[in-house]
């Protein structure tokens, strides 16, 4: 089994009600909404990470302006050649704040749009698990950086 370690900064961005995403686009060609960010470069920090992000996905400059936590997610997947990966994701999630720039789409890169949606109107769109995770982190801020239902505890 091949170990895949993942690891990606996102911005919660809410300003008036409602909150930035953008549209991923998976190899299968399914489009589903997340929040603006990605994976980390070898070497860079996350907070730049999560700057750049926005900036490439969404056409805003943005400043962080707290961290609300992390997610660690697992799951296994099939790779080329009857592989199976075991892949760990884990996604530093930040506040964020719009200073800069006009909303725009990302071109060739791995979403392919980008908007503004009113908090209530979230249940009814397709998105990604991260946006739900991301929101609870906002709204609890919990200390410890991690949102009850998530995440496995030891005793």
């Amino acid at each position: 089994m091949n170990k895949e370690l993942r690891v990606a900064a996102y911005a919660v961005c809410v300003q008036k009600e409602q909150i930035l995403l953008a549209r991923f686009v998976a190899r299968d060609g399914t489009r589903k909404w997340t929040l603006p960010g990605g994976g980390m470069d070898h070497g860079e920090d996350p907070l730049d990470t999560v700057v750049r992000e926005v900036e490439e996905e969404t056409g805003y400059t943005a400043e962080m302006t707290a961290l609300l936590g992390l997610d660690s997610i697992r799951r296994h997947y099939a790779r080329r050649l009857g592989a199976v990966a075991d892949f760990q994701g884990l996604r530093i999630v930040y506040e964020g704040r719009i200073t800069g720039g006009s909303l725009r789409s990302e071109t060739n890169g791995s979403t392919d749009l980008a908007a503004w949606f009113p908090l209530e109107a979230l249940r009814s769109l397709d998105r990604v698990e991260l946006v739900d995770v991301g929101l609870e982190l906002w709204r609890s801020r919990p200390p410890v950086g991690r949102s009850a239902q998530r995440g496995s505890t030891t005793t």
